[in-house]
Formats: structure tokens, C-alpha cells, sequence
């Protein structure tokens, strides 16, 4: 297992707002796990170890949900499609996806994380938060302490970022990937970030990333060049985030009762659909799913959302928001497919569709947490 710190010598000292060792900073790990979906594949199949392995559709319409680390170095990615992904790598195995062997896993995992804090908040299937503050054991030991369960008890490898907040950990956690360990101490977090491309940055999306770009901010420390005022103006409350970050600040807790604000399925389809018939009966599936879903686990909610991607590309979302929570199965499929039939008649051809469903009213948390303390 690979490790690294950031070296303490030559560098600025910490800025006016920075954290400085022994201030009573919080202590975050950010747990990942490595190629999560396609490295479950491989230990369970010895056959695809060594090679490049894609989960998720071969057909023309598929997509790569995840790919191996055999497979990446060609290109492929999570969320290409299988297409493209197969033009870069002649040689990929596709694998039909297992979600439910991988949430069982992912359960698993959250166990080994139960053991150390009870402070979680979960991102995924494959990873997580962890607020590890203070006590008598070091948040660096603790996370190896975590990597090494996770391989001996999954025969998973993971990666981990440990720091003084959650954006410098997720930085940190891919920083040593794969079955790595970086640690970023407090008064580090500047330097950390100044030589990174802002596109890595939590909360900078391609489409912001590229707008930085052609403001010439394209590192941390070009970020940091700039005014408070000058980002405000740019991105409005946004601004003072970014500012933030590019010094290495961020004040976002662990959340470890956080709550789904809602749950969806969708479906892309080999054929594309033309007739409402067709339309209702590739919703159902989708319908199915959610539902079942929320049965087991509590949640009533009263808006359904239909996605609909036409053969072009183009999406357009239908929602309805009821008095009460949905009481059936039945009510919803009945929602969804009014929702359907409100974008009839059909300009072109449908790709894709999906429901969702959220405005929980009552629901149980995804996790119920308090705090432990252990320091660096």
C-alpha cells in the first residue's frame, strides 16, 4: 500500500484563515474504492484479471458504468459509451453489471467504517466520508486501519485522502490511486491545490472549468490570484467558493444524517420507441424499481418526474406533485403515465426514459450518526 504526505519544507506558511496545526481542526478520510464495480468483477471471475475490463451495456446504446484500471489506460471511462469505449480498446471485456452484489459489498464496507466512527456520509456504493476529530488514535492510522480491513475482508483495495476538510481529503483520496494513501496536514492545503487544474476542484464542472479557462484561471494558483470581488463578479455566490477552495477552505461538515432527496431508475432502450404503448410499457420497469425501492426503505413521496431523451439527444423532464405522498405502486405507474402522455404527439423517436420520485415526506436516514474523536 502506496502512502504520501505533503512535504512541509519550502512552503508558505498558512494563510489568515487556514488552519494551522494544533487549532482544533476537524480530521476528515475520504474513503474510495478502487475501480469499484469492474475490481469486483475481477476478484470474483479470475479469468478478467489483467485485462481490460468494462461493467456495463456492449450493445450499440450501452454505456460504462465503471472500468478497470487495465482499461483506463486506453481511455475508457465511466459514463462513455460502450461504442467509443470499444473504438479505444478493441480488446475490452464487457460485463453485465451486478448492482446487487456490489450494495451487498458496499454494506460491507460500511460496517468496516461503523467500527471506527460513527460520523459517515456516504457518496456511493464505493465512497465516503469520514469525520474522525480528535481522540487517541491517529486519523492517518485509522485510514490504513480501514484500507486494511477492506482488502482482507472484501479482497477490495482502497484509496484513501486524509486531511482538515472534505474537499482537500477527495483531492487527496485520488491523488495516490490506486490502494494509495495521501495525507494532506493542516497548513498544506494552499500548496496542495496551487499546481492542480481547476476542473478538479469539487464543485467546478466542465462547463465552469472552461469558463476559468478563458479567464486564464486554469490551476489553484491562478484561482488564487484573484479577488474575492473579481470572482463574485464572474460567478456570483459562487465566487467566495472558489476563493475559498484555492486556499485550501473549506467549511462543509461531515453529514452523517443525511437524507435522499429522491430516488430514480431509467432505461435506455436498443430500439427506439414510438407509440405510447411502447412508451408505458419501457416505463414500467423504471416504475417497479423505484417503488420497490421506496417500500423498503420508508419513504413516501408525493412528485413524480418522468425523464424522456428523444433520439436526438434532447431531454425534457414531466412532473406532478400530489397532495399527499403516493400510496401504490399502481398511483404511480398511473402518474407516470399521464406524465407520458402529456408529451404526445411525439416530434421525433425516444431513446431513453426514466421516473423518479422525491418531495419525501417521511423517510428514514440513509445513516444515523454521532460523532468519535481521533486526531492526525
Amino acid at each position: 500500500m502506496r502512502s504520501q504526505s505533503i512535504d512541509a519544507r519550502n512552503l508558505w506558511a498558512p494563510g489568515p484563515t487556514e488552519p494551522s496545526p494544533g487549532e482544533g481542526v476537524r480530521k476528515i478520510i475520504h474513503i474510495d474504492m478502487d475501480a469499484f464495480y469492474a475490481s469486483v468483477e475481477q476478484r470474483d471471475n479470475p479469468e478478467l484479471r489483467g485485462k481490460p475490463v468494462a461493467v456495463g451495456g456492449a450493445r450499440e446504446r450501452g454505456v460504462v458504468a465503471a472500468a478497470s484500471y487495465e482499461a483506463r489506460k486506453f481511455g475508457v471511462r465511466s459514463a462513455m459509451a460502450s461504442v467509443t469505449a470499444r473504438r479505444r480498446c478493441p480488446d475490452l471485456v464487457f460485463v453485465k453489471p451486478r448492482f446487487p452484489v456490489y450494495k451487498a459489498i458496499s454494506l460491507e464496507i460500511r460496517a468496516i467504517f461503523a467500527d471506527f466512527t460513527a460520523a459517515i456520509e456516504p457518496l456511493s456504493l464505493d465512497e465516503a466520508y469520514l469525520d474522525v476529530t480528535g481522540g487517541l488514535t491517529s486519523a492517518t492510522a485509522v485510514a490504513e486501519a480501514i484500507r486494511a480491513r477492506i482488502l482482507a475482508e472484501t479482497g477490495l483495495t482502497a484509496s484513501a485522502g486524509v486531511s482538515y476538510n472534505k474537499f482537500l481529503a477527495k483531492l487527496a483520496s485520488d491523488h495516490r490511486k490506486p490502494n494509495g494513501l495521501c495525507v494532506v496536514p493542516p497548513g498544506l492545503g494552499a500548496r496542495f491545490v496551487e499546481d492542480l487544474p481547476v476542473g478538479r476542484f469539487h464543485g467546478v464542472g466542465p462547463v465552469t472549468a472552461a469558463r476559468m479557462n478563458r479567464l486564464g484561471i486554469e490551476t489553484g494558483r491562478d484561482l488564487r490570484e484573484r479577488s474575492r470581488a473579481f470572482l463574485d463578479a464572474e460567478f456570483g455566490k459562487a465566487g467566495t467558493y472558489y476563493y475559498d477552495l484555492a486556499r485550501g477552505i473549506d467549511h462543509r461538515a461531515v453529514k452523517a444524517d443525511r437524507i435522499r432527496k429522491s430516488v430514480g431508475s431509467e432505461t435506455t432502450f436498443f430500439n427506439d420507441l414510438e407509440t405510447l404503448e411502447a412508451m408505458a410499457e419501457g416505463l414500467r420497469p423504471s416504475i417497479r424499481s423505484v417503488w420497490d425501492h421506496c417500500e423498503r426503505h420508508g419513504l413516501a413521496g408525493r412528485t413524480a418526474t418522468v425523464k424522456i431523451k428523444y433520439s436526438d439527444f434532447r431531454q425534457v423532464t414531466r412532473s406532478r406533485t400530489l397532495a399527499r405522498p403516493v400510496a401504490s405502486r399502481a398511483e404511480l405507474e398511473s402518474v407516470g403515465l399521464d406524465l407520458l402522455r402529456a408529451i404526445f404527439p411525439l416530434r421525433r423517436s425516444v431513446r431513453l426514459l426514466g421516473l423518479s420520485m422525491s418531495s419525501f415526506e417521511s423517510c428514514e436516514p440513509e445513516v444515523d450518526a454521532g460523532q468519535l474523536a481521533l486526531e492526525f
